[in-house]
């Protein structure tokens, strides 16, 4: 019985070995693409005071929400996705994946949490922290996922600093500092990924 563990122990290591090699198709353009939107719609909704801004924890609330569907949306897609494009190996892919983002999300979620607990006068820095741990995820991404997803992680590092280095003049949250980054970033995401469908970046590598 423990030659027959260790033979299923080395086939299970293979197939990781092959899923950190193979390219992730998992996440849709259309999906990622419509996250991109409801950032943006969040950011007019706030901005024309049909959801609440007026203290940042209310603001707040707001954008966990947007980010808890999108992630529900990329989520049951990507499950679809992975199954439909890697068959065999859809399980590793998925477990490649998940493991990958799960540590950025995590320390966004815990981070959010500290300073809404204990120093909300802080709560400013949000914005461009979550970009910029976005584009730490994006470009450590680069390894399974088409090379050009580097151009969207640069804009996310990018409007991070920036976001950073603007609140930090006000110490405010505008709805504008979330809704543009994230709505053109997931946009741009998309296209990289539409384009990618098509070219030898999709390729099994």
């Amino acid at each position: 019985m423990s030659d027959l563990h260790k033979a299923l122990a080395d086939i299970g290591n293979i197939r990781l070995q092959l899923a950190a090699g193979t390219t992730f198709r998992g996440f849709g353009p259309t999906v990622i693409a419509a996250t991109g939107l409801l950032s943006i719609a969040a950011a007019a909704a706030q901005s024309m005071q049909l959801l609440p801004h007026q203290d940042p924890v209310s603001f707040l609330s707001v954008w966990i929400a947007v980010a808890a569907v999108s992630a529900v949306l990329i989520g049951v897609e990507m499950r679809a996705r992975t199954r439909r494009q890697h068959s065999g190996l859809a399980d590793a892919m998925l477990v490649s994946a998940v493991e990958h983002f799960l540590p950025v999300g995590a320390a966004g979620a815990v981070i959010a949490a500290v300073l809404m607990r204990l120093a909300d006068d802080a709560l400013w820095l949000l914005p461009g922290l979550w970009q910029m741990l976005i584009a730490l995820g994006l470009f450590a991404a680069v390894r399974f996922l088409p090379r050009t997803i580097i151009i969207a992680a640069a804009w996310y590092f990018v409007t991070g600093a920036t976001v950073l280095a603007l609140a930090s003049e006000t110490r405010t949250l505008s709805p504008w500092s979330m809704g543009l980054p994230f709505g053109i970033g997931q946009l741009v995401l998309a296209i990289i990924l539409r384009v990618a469908e098509g070219g030898d970046d999709v390729e099994i590598r």
